[in-house]
């Protein structure tokens, strides 16, 4: 076995995932506040999956609970009475910004950057629901504005705190297959089955107008999306499968699924990136098989990633005598091959592995991806799952939908977030916002 991670990223690993590693983030009320005293959150985007978060970080104080449908976060409402409510985000952050520390974020895609922007310029810590953006300029503004104001941020990529990730990160470090210069990702609809197409994705867009429900500000809910009448068809679930409001499946997951790979490889900024799918003017795409090249970091070999969401599995898992896994990540090595999910991994071929010795684990198990940002937002510590690192994740995931929309291989150019020579890719980079809407 070929050892390839140096000690000092092994501490700084370690030292990362226990949140001990200290930086000079710090909490808003000054240098002398106590590690045991507790963070005053808002919370925005408290119904559906905003409601785990606020769950997440219920230790702490919720001092407001903001969200455009009131009759949705009720629930949340309710467990948390003291919390002031509020419809408009940025009137809380008007009005609260002085006695908040940190805002927890589950919005629908769309509104990440602007709310994410406008509290952290306001100088609050900051947790995001995956994917960080809607857009690949809002990711790399959501990245550069923590990076400026020195904040402590996650992004909602929870998988990431589990202990299956960090076996498998170790295993790939540490040269259990050798090199590996291939990575294939696959996500099936029911991610537990058979890959097969999203039934959720292209249907034409609703011409019926049913009443607004009561309780849901609809304008508010579209924030700087572009306008569209109410429809059930958008609200309160399926915004996923539009592309006016998110970024499909692939938008869904590849942050997910793409995040071991990014972590064990230390991947970042794809050079080149190429999709196909059925491509749909207002609804994301039901499959898309999409390639991403990254060049070499350090001593480590360049590396191709395949993405497959709702389509059919890599020919490689038949020709290969891999487990047919609903999802699944496959790392291709010199010496063998590794597959994983969220809790399992198993190396490949099995017989070569029979008598494999583990290295010894190097990567502390997470006190909770929820709890390691509160602790870092008190210590002054990191996470492991910052926007730095979760933005550029981010901007892979909604490249590939670039290139699937333009029908253009990308060439890009990561510096100036330009893609070489295809100029229709500008309005997908970054979009423009209603009126009364910035960042």
């Amino acid at each position: 076995m070929t050892t390839r991670i140096s000690r000092r990223d092994m501490l700084r690993t370690s030292a990362v995932a226990a949140g001990v590693w200290t930086m000079t983030g710090t909490l808003s009320r000054g240098q002398d506040a106590s590690p045991n005293e507790k963070l005053n959150i808002a919370g925005i985007g408290v119904g559906g999956r905003g409601a785990a978060n606020v769950s997440g970080v219920a230790s702490e104080n919720l001092v407001a609970l903001c969200d455009v449908d009131e009759s949705r976060a009720s629930k949340t409402f309710e467990q948390f009475p003291k919390a002031k409510r509020y419809q408009d985000f940025r009137k809380m952050l008007d009005e609260l910004h002085g006695q908040i520390d940190a805002v927890v974020i589950g919005t629908p895609d769309h509104t990440h950057a602007p709310a994410g922007v406008m509290a952290m310029k306001l100088g609050k810590h900051c947790y995001c629901e995956k994917p960080l953006t809607h857009s690949v300029y809002e990711a790399r503004l959501m990245a550069t504005v923590a990076r400026e104001n020195n904040l402590v941020t996650q992004m909602g990529t929870q998988i990431h705190a589990e202990t299956n990730y960090r076996r498998v990160v170790e295993l790939i470090k540490t040269g259990a297959i050798g090199p590996v210069r291939e990575v294939h990702a696959w996500l099936g609809a029911r991610f537990s089955d058979a890959a097969t197409p999203t039934n959720m994705s292209q249907p034409d867009a609703p011409t019926d107008r049913p009443p607004v429900p009561e309780g849901l500000d609809w304008d508010l809910w579209l924030g700087p999306a572009g306008y569209r009448p109410y429809h059930s068809a958008y609200a309160p679930f399926s915004w996923r499968y539009w592309w006016n409001f998110a970024n499909g499946q692939l938008g869904d997951f590849f942050c997910h699924y793409c995040d071991v790979a990014f972590w064990a490889l230390d991947l970042r900024h794809p050079t080149t990136i190429e999709a196909q799918g059925p491509v749909h003017p207002e609804s994301a795409a039901r499959w898309t098989i999409a390639r991403q090249q990254y060049a070499s970091r350090g001593d480590l070999p360049p590396v191709t990633l395949h993405w497959y969401n709702g389509g059919p599995y890599p020919e490689l898992v038949k020709e290969r005598n891999v487990p047919q896994w609903g999802s699944a990540v496959l790392f291709i090595g010199t010496d063998g091959m590794l597959i994983t999910d969220y809790g399992r991994h198993q190396l490949l071929p099995e017989n070569k592995f029979v008598d494999f010795k583990r290295p010894e684990p190097f990567i502390p198990n997470s006190i909770g991806h929820h709890r390691e940002w509160i602790e870092a937002c008190k210590t002054g510590g990191v996470t492991t799952c910052n926007f730095d690192y979760s933005g550029a994740l981010t901007e892979a995931a909604l490249l590939c939908n670039v290139a699937l929309r333009t029908g253009k291989k990308i060439e890009w150019n990561a510096a100036d977030m330009k893609a070489v020579g295809v100029p229709e890719a500008d309005a997908l980079l970054r979009r423009e916002y209603r009126t009364g809407w910035t960042l």
